[in-house]
């Protein structure tokens, strides 16, 4: 089955992509946007393999969509779909499988459906072994708060012993006093009750890390419990671990930069409601911030232009009040000719400002506006 998602700003061209896609009996549509923002919240977290995209949308072309959805889903196939030919090349230029001119034929949809088909076998043959061969303990934390053994998601006896997991792994090698343990999983309840409901809580843990492979790892020392672990990965302490190194970026590690960027599928544990995790949550988006602007440092210096509007694009998104990315961003659609996306994303930022915080840009990126509006 190839899971495809959809985008197209036209609701009505959207649903007749989808009728007909639905007519195939190797497709699942897993989820149709009609706004380009809500695609930056939805789509880090789900499980595609190909992206139909229409190509003239307000906000943000589909070629640029295109180039932002590769930061998170790397291996994705892109199909355009537009009204025009004008776009071919560029459409081919990122290597997209097919270009659709609506209004589109079914015979002619199968045979993109057949090309997507040889693509995703051939890149199934051609997976190196270590791809195929999974982690020992691979704990995700961005976005959703998964565990998984030998690529299988690891069930849990409780909601409590994952929550507990999840406080230790946020606290991962840190000793953590067994009251502030109490203090954040059972805030609301008798103290001698809480701590017979951690006792068991930390048994049940206990039993489920040592059924993978995991004994003594949840280690109790002075009323502190602490977790070490061997040979596991950890997308949030990896990309924690990269930012504090503060290694100068270059060609022979610009790869694992990348990486980083694109395991960010969403805040700390955004989709859980663990309310003790909102300060690493933010101390992570911060760091997150500060990796994007070094990687904008090094495309500038390395004249990479087209991966510096991405990195500055996703910075925005990340920050959406920040007046100096702004201008990065406004100063390089100026600098590289694109003066009418320059003026859109002041347009847009103007707004988000004036409906969120009630304010208005300030000085220089008025004077930046101002300056771009008199030359074009």
């Amino acid at each position: 089955m190839i899971r495809v998602i959809l985008v197209d700003d036209e609701p009505l061209a959207l649903r007749s992509m989808e009728k007909k896609l639905n007519e195939f009996d190797n497709i699942e549509v897993v989820q149709t946007f009609s706004n380009v923002e809500t695609v930056f919240d939805t789509v880090k977290n789900l499980d595609f393999q190909v992206a139909f995209l229409d190509i003239e949308m307000p906000r943000l072309s589909g070629l640029e969509l295109a180039e932002l959805l590769r930061v998170w889903h790397k291996n994705i196939h892109i199909v355009f779909v537009t009204a025009h030919r004008d776009y071919a090349i560029q459409a081919f230029e990122l290597h997209s499988v097919d270009y659709l001119l609506k209004p589109i034929l079914k015979s002619r949809l199968a045979k993109t459906i057949e090309r997507l088909e040889e693509q995703l076998q051939l890149k199934s043959e051609q997976l190196e072994p270590e791809q195929q061969t999974a982690s020992s303990l691979k704990i995700q934390c961005l976005g959703e708060f998964m565990v998984y053994c030998n690529n299988q998601p690891i069930t849990w006896k409780t909601s409590k012993v994952r929550e507990l997991f999840a406080f230790f792994t946020t606290h991962y090698n840190l000793p953590v006093h067994r009251d502030t343990i109490i203090d954040n999983l059972w805030p609301n309840i008798d103290y001698s009750k809480a701590k017979i409901q951690l006792h068991t809580t930390i048994s049940y843990l206990r039993k489920s890390l040592a059924s993978i492979g995991y004994s003594d790892v949840l280690l109790f020392s002075n009323e502190c419990y602490v977790l070490q672990l061997n040979n596991f990965h950890c997308d949030s302490l990896e990309l924690e671990q990269l930012v504090d190194k503060n290694e100068l970026i270059g060609d022979h590690n610009i790869g694992r930069f990348q990486a980083a960027v694109q395991s960010y599928y969403g805040d700390y544990m955004e989709k859980t409601d663990y309310q003790w995790a909102i300060v690493k949550a933010r101390m992570l988006r911060d760091k997150l911030t500060l990796l994007l602007q070094r990687l904008i440092d090094y495309y500038t210096a390395t004249h990479q232009l087209k991966e510096r509007q991405y990195s500055l694009i996703l910075l925005l998104h990340y920050n959406p009040y920040s007046e100096k990315t702004l201008q990065q961003l406004m100063q390089h659609y100026y600098d590289t000719g694109n003066r009418g996306s320059a003026i859109k994303v002041f347009r847009e930022f103007k707004e988000r400002l004036l409906d969120e915080l009630g304010i208005l840009p300030d000085r220089i990126t008025m004077e930046l506006y101002a300056q771009i509006i008199r030359e074009q």
